[in-house]
Parts: C-alpha cells; structure tokens; sequence
C-alpha cells in the first residue's frame, strides 16, 4: 500500500446535468428540448421519463449540503438552454435564470466553486426543427444563449464549460440514433454534428471573453484511448479512424483550430473558409470525462468500419463498459506528451452498478469504492509525473435519469429512491469524503 497526497488547491466535487436531475419539465416556462421529444416517442429503455428525475429542480438545498458535508469544493452542473431560451431564441426566460441564480448563491454560501456548462445535451426542440447540430443555423442562437447566460451569472461564476461531449451527441443522437434527436445519418451526419457543435462553441467562447474578459472558459470532452482489439492492419486502421472521430475532431478542433487529416476529406463539402480560425480558441482548461478505453476492430456495417472489439478485460460496470483504470493515466500522459501539458480537471468519473439497499439501509457499493479509489490512484500517480491536473469531479453525485436508459441504471455516490426521492449516501459516498477531507488516498 502507498499513501498518494494530492495538491492542495485540487479541485474535488462532482458533475451532474440539468435533464437527468432537475425534473420540473413544465416549470416557470421551460420549453421543450430534444430528450423530451425522444422520450415521447418511446425512445427510453424502462419507459421512465424526466419529468421529476431527482427533483433537483426543488431540492438543490439538499443536494448543496451533501456537497457540503462531503468536503467538496467545487460542483460542474449543466444549465438547460430551454429555460432560458424556451424556443431557443428570442426573449430571456428570467425565471428559468432565476434558478440558477439561487443555486450559484446556494454553492457559494457552502463553500463551493461553481462550474457552469452550456451544453449537456438538451437542444430546444425548434432548433432542432431547423436542422440542429446537422446545421449553421444553430451557431448564432448558441452563442447568443452563452452571453445571456453570462451577463446574468458570470460577476459569481468564474468557470464556464461550453459543450459535454460533443462526440456523444454526434455519434449516439446523429450517427446511429440510440440517443436524442435518434437520427441514423451515418458518417455525415456525425461529422457535420462534431463540426457545427465546434463553430458554435469558439462563437460562445468569444461572446464571453469580450464580455467578461478573465473568467476560466474551457470545455468537456469525453476522451478515451483507442487501441485495436488485434494487430491485424484492418484492426488498426479502424482504431485510428475511431480515435479521429471520437477524440481528435472535438480536441485538435478546440485546441489547434484543425481537422483531423483522416478527416478532412470526408468534411470538405460542409467546412468552409474561415472555420479553422472559429473552431480554434485558446481555452483556460480542459474538462476531460473518462469511463474506459476503446477497443476497435474493423466491421463494416457500422459508421468508419469501425465498431467495439473485445477490450480484453475481466471487470465490467453495469453498463456493461470494462474498468480500466491504466487508461485514465495514458490518457493524461499523452495528453501531456501531445497538447504541451494543458491544464485539465476530471469532469467525470465513474460507474454505475446494480446497487441495493441493504437491511440496515444502507447501500454497499464496495465495486463502486474500488472503481473509484483506483481512478483516483491513477490521477494521483500522473499528477506525480507532471501532467497539470487541477482536479477530479466523481459522476455523479446523484442516481439519475440516464438519457436512452431511463431510471434503470444508477451513477450516483448517493442513492434515490425515485418513489420518495429520499437521498442515501452510500459507501462510496463516504469513501470520497474521506479522500477530499485528507487530500490523501
């Protein structure tokens, strides 16, 4: 055993997003987004919704003191585009500002850094209408709502995130259609959904610094190491064309202003002049989410010829993803090795297991404890190296609605039970506390 001390000013939290907590759909004038659309039509496993969620809508108070109890000091939510901009544009709901208002208060009060993201998937339904992220037409009203946004919160809020995994919304929402707006448009239609959220991203980035210049702007991406399932060439070339399309096209986006060069062809007809300088920008920090590596082999069928080979792993998650905690610290080396070391947090880390309420009522989730305290031993071992992480945020602070999943699978370091809504700490819960409170695993 080896004691692993972290640094003093670590960021230590957790992450969640509006649509899988916050319940209250039809409240003080929320429009109706894409997931909403998506569930209408049947598109969720256990044919829950989001309609109450965890409530979190009403409950934020609660939820801040098991923050607070826990030790953290900072906390990334999500704000939801619909209850600011009900159709998108137009006029500002005030009311749907007023909430985040009183949660920023609420954070700050408990001694917690508030880390607000833009874009956690829930597109209003008539941008939608007009072509979503398959289009231009969004690009203006997003960098529109991040200003709004902004004027309200930013003289508290210093830390704006711009998107959450722009390559999940492309690939799963656009690509193959197992998520919210549920379109199967191929490779295109992944390609054009990364290289719009792009543009419209370096369009926000710039409508708050000009703004507010000197807050913290930065992005999340969901980012993980891609290796091919055998050395046969066809298997390595489709994990090359994987990591392209899942990690480079979002990363060298933001951080080179460039398409990736496996790319470029298939993106020729929709990148036009000028894009490169709007899709580059030089962000503060860097919010990196990370579950697992990909395993690729090549498959036709799928987008890229490119699909899941066997990860060569004898743990798995209740999503059925494999633990591999050696890539989170690959991921970071080379990041390191690659991008000149830029400052980066963990916005998300986690699992989701099978948990149940014990006798005593308690929840035991000793796999989740052990999930996390070896992610943890891997940020800890590349912050000795010298990769410039600046902190870890657990997903999620809360079991919640998990998009195409529905209530089935539960995420959270504290337990809901969705008849009651009552909130249980459980093991896991415990076990960070105690991580943040020493700084020491």
């Amino acid at each position: 055993m080896k004691n692993i001390t972290f640094p003093r000013d670590f960021l230590w939290g957790a992450s969640s997003s509006s649509y899988q907590i916050e319940g209250a759909l039809d409240a003080d004038g929320r429009g109706p987004c894409i997931w909403d659309t998506f569930t209408a039509k049947g598109g969720i496993a256990d044919g829950s919704t989001a309609q109450v969620a965890c409530d979190h809508y009403h409950r934020w108070p609660e939820d801040v003191a098991l923050m607070k109890a826990a030790g953290f000091n900072a906390y990334r939510f999500s704000i939801a585009w619909p209850r600011i901009f009900p159709t998108g544009t137009g006029t500002v709901n005030a009311k749907g500002l007023d909430f985040y208002d009183r949660l920023v208060d609420g954070l700050l009060a408990a001694g917690i850094r508030p880390l607000a993201c833009l874009y956690h998937w829930d597109l209003p339904q008539p941008l939608e209408d007009r072509g979503g992220w398959q289009g231009r037409e969004v690009i203006g009203p997003f960098a529109d709502y991040a200003a709004a946004v902004a004027a309200r919160l930013a003289d508290r809020v210093k830390d704006w995130m711009m998107l959450n995994e722009p390559n999940v919304v492309a690939i799963f929402g656009y690509g193959v259609g197992e998520q919210a707006p549920g379109l199967k448009l191929g490779e295109v239609g992944i390609l054009k959904a990364l290289h719009h959220q792009n543009l419209a991203q370096g369009q926000a980035l710039r409508a708050i610094n000009a703004a507010h210049p000197g807050l913290t702007l930065g992005t999340v991406i969901n980012l993980q190491p891609c290796r091919a399932e055998s050395a046969k060439p066809e298997d390595v070339a489709a994990a090359a064309r994987w990591d392209a399309v899942w990690n480079r096209v979002a990363l060298d986006g933001v951080m080179h202003g460039r398409i990736p060069p496996l790319l470029a062809d298939k993106m020729a007809d929709f990148v036009l002049p000028g894009d490169a300088e709007t899709i580059g920008y030089p962000i503060d920090l860097l919010g990196i989410n990370y579950y697992s590596r990909m395993t690729m082999k090549y498959e036709t069928g799928h987008p890229f010829d490119a699909w899941w080979g066997d990860a060569h792993c004898d743990r798995w998650t209740g999503m059925g993803w494999p633990v591999q905690p050696d890539g989170l610290y690959d991921l970071l080396a080379e990041l390191k090795k690659d991008y000149g070391n830029p400052a980066v947090f963990i916005a998300e880390n986690g699992a989701a297991y099978d948990d149940t309420v014990e006798a005593d009522g308690e929840i035991h989730d000793g796999e989740r404890v052990a999930f996390l305290r070896e992610h943890l031993a891997a940020v800890g071992r590349a912050v000795a190296d010298g990769c410039n992480v600046k902190g870890y945020l657990c997903w999620s602070l809360l079991d919640n609605f998990e998009w195409a999943f529905g209530l089935s699978k539960r995420f959270g370091i504290v337990g809901v039970d969705y008849r009651t809504l009552k909130r249980t700490p459980k093991d896991s819960y415990r076990f960070f506390r105690d991580v943040v409170k020493n700084g020491r695993l």
